[in-house]
């Protein structure tokens, strides 16, 4: 008589487990492929549309891309853990050296001259607080957006002339203004209109000891929604570029954009720094949940500093009634020969 002896358990559960096995490590490749579109789309400079919205937290998700490489790796996926640990590899080479202070700052010896810029919210922003902040941090150049006549009344109020009675103004309603303080001299003072129609204030500021440095306040459309993605391209691109045949310039404001946007990159490579980035700061969020948004900050407001000019250090400040923080930048202008 012939026995035919019972199936192991072993083998009976073993189609199972390969079906579980199977099971997460697709649902892992699910985890780390929008990971993966954010990297190209990042590293490619291909963001288009709302994409332009969602780079700006490239910082938050090459913070969280680590999450999916740890738990593939531990799981010993390997395939999906090394795809996935390189993807965040590259997206922290992307945002990272923000948090660390460059080696060249440009150069150290020279005159201090120091920048601040600041958004004041339809003119609302506090104004008391704008000229403490001038007056504590010795800043000799002020940039403003966001400028209106309420907000140039509240400063004259708060005595801002006192401090910087130098000015080039394009005071508007609403979000259109823009202006130019200094405590020294200025000339070729004006303002132009962006393709966005906001009003960037200009002027050339004549620094004691120095030569003269061209000093603009920046501010290109907002990239709000997918019609005006477009011009906010434009004008964004279109920002005066570092001219090594002229004085030094910076550009200082609310750019709309922060150092994930290819745009913003572009014209940084014409032949500028960005102060926050090389002195560690670039990654200090300058607007977000200031004016009760339940979003991440972002870091939009910029000091761009032509590559012939130092950068000492940056620091950020909360404004009251501004969406935006503050940045204040001590610069270093070559002594004039």
């Amino acid at each position: 008589m012939t026995i035919i002896s019972a199936p192991k358990a072993g083998r009976a559960a073993a189609p199972p487990r390969r079906r579980r096995k199977a099971a997460v490590t697709v649902l892992l490749w699910v985890f780390v492929l929008p990971f993966l579109g954010w990297a190209v789309i990042r590293l490619g400079g291909w963001e288009r549309s709302l994409g332009v919205q969602l780079v700006a937290f490239t910082p938050y998700v090459a913070a969280a891309a680590w999450v999916p490489a740890i738990v593939a790796l531990a799981a010993r996926r390997w395939s999906v853990g090394a795809v996935a640990l390189v993807i965040a590899l590259l997206l922290a080479a992307a945002v990272l050296p923000r948090a660390i202070p460059n080696g060249d700052k440009g150069p150290a010896d020279g005159v201090k001259l120091t920048v601040m810029t600041s958004n004041l919210l339809f003119g609302g922003a506090d104004a008391a607080t704008i000229v403490r902040l001038v007056k504590e941090h010795d800043v000799a150049v002020l940039a403003l957006q966001e400028f209106t006549s309420e907000g140039k009344d509240a400063l004259a109020a708060a005595g801002l002339g006192e401090l910087l009675p130098h000015s080039s103004l394009a005071d508007e309603p609403g979000a259109s203004g823009s202006a130019v303080y200094s405590r020294y001299p200025l000339t070729g003072v004006g303002a132009k209109k962006n393709g966005g129609s906001f009003r960037q204030a200009y002027a050339t500021v004549a620094v004691p000891g120095a030569g003269p440095v061209l000093v603009e306040s920046a501010h290109p459309l907002a990239p709000w929604g997918r019609a005006v993605m477009g011009q906010w391209r434009e004008d964004v691109l279109a920002q005066p570029r570092a001219d090594r045949s002229g004085p030094p310039r910076v550009l200082l404001g609310d750019f709309n954009s922060t150092l994930d946007h290819t745009p913003m990159r572009q014209v940084i490579s014409t032949g500028y720094r960005d102060a926050a980035d090389v002195t560690g700061k670039g990654l200090t969020g300058t607007w977000g949940p200031y004016d009760g948004d339940k979003i991440p900050p972002v870091t939009i407001d910029h000091v761009l500093v032509d590559e012939r000019l130092g950068v000492r250090e940056v620091s950020v400040h909360g404004i009251p009634r501004s969406d935006h923080r503050a940045i204040i930048a001590a610069l270093t202008v070559p002594a004039a020969r």
